[in-house]
């Protein structure tokens, strides 16, 4: 069909991590890096893929303990390690200046990056990717006390780690849940249930608290840099309720900030409302960059 990206399926050897990552558009278009969330993967913007990728080069890759990456299995799971193999990665497959899209997890790891690698940074898309203390629900604070050496911590995450519970984090908080399709948390239940994948998912949670030492970090960077920012955010999402969307306005004033009355995977039922307006926000960005 006339129009519709092909989308790549391939593999990026990272040290001993062999990454695996779906790349769509023209390869000297402006680039979008794409981090997903938990307890998701790189499959999670297909849809975006073949929404943007007639125009723009997008590049979404799977984490260690996510998806199709493969790891050794003594690898050691934290964020700061995830940071180290999605860095390693950018330079396997030559990106060095890129506007990146940071959802949930892909904030932490997102904001990780850039404050290591500044210049790499030519704007910032943030979606349900929480920096701030007024973004965090009483159920995100309860989950980030379940810390090392906190009793019953690990038993408390294992609990989250089923299907009931990932199906309730794409179909909470949207208002028509039959425009989510199933197999996103069918999916990602898949990987979760993987030898070894739910061990990753509760060393990743344990330490979710030094994501919140770095709040003041990551604001500092903000206001220092102004990187050009369009925030999308579901208003009912669970774990991270709209106030956090708004706090960005704090470090960056002028950042574009737009609401959808869903939940915390806001493409999966809003995308025609937001893919239109990364492509407007991509666009303007990398022709400042041309300027």
């Amino acid at each position: 069909m006339s129009g519709v990206p092909r989308v790549y399926h391939r593999f990026a050897q990272v040290g001993d991590a062999r990454v695996f990552y779906r790349e769509t558009g023209p390869p000297d278009a402006p680039v979008l890096v794409l981090l997903h969330g938990f307890p998701s993967g790189s499959h999670q913007f297909r849809r975006l893929l073949d929404a943007l990728g007639a125009r723009y080069r997008l590049i979404a890759p799977d984490y260690p303990g996510f998806g199709h990456t493969e790891v050794p299995h003594d690898f050691s799971y934290s964020f700061e390690s995830l940071t180290d193999v999605v860095e390693g990665f950018l330079d396997a497959v030559g990106v060095d200046r890129f506007v990146l899209y940071a959802f949930d997890f892909g904030g932490p790891v997102g904001l990780r990056l850039a404050g290591r690698r500044p210049d790499a940074i030519a704007g910032l898309i943030v979606q349900n990717a929480n920096a701030y203390d007024e973004g965090l629900s009483d159920l995100a604070r309860a989950m980030i006390a379940n810390q090392p050496g906190v009793d019953g911590a690990e038993d408390r995450v294992r609990e989250i780690l089923v299907l009931p519970v990932t199906r309730d984090q794409y179909e909470g908080g949207t208002a028509d849940p039959a425009l989510v399709a199933p197999d996103g948390w069918t999916l990602d239940q898949h990987f979760l249930d993987q030898p070894g994948r739910k061990d990753a998912q509760v060393a990743l949670a344990l330490d979710y608290h030094s994501n919140v030492a770095r709040y003041p970090v990551w604001q500092r960077w903000l206001a220092e840099h102004h990187p050009p920012t369009l925030i999308l955010w579901g208003r009912n999402d669970a774990f991270f309720p709209e106030p956090g969307a708004h706090a960005y306005r704090r470090d960056l004033p002028d950042a574009e900030i737009h609401i959808f009355d869903t939940g915390h995977f806001a493409l999966e039922e809003r995308l025609p409302e937001i893919a239109p307006l990364i492509a407007d926000f991509v666009g303007r960005t990398w022709k400042k960059e041309a300027a």
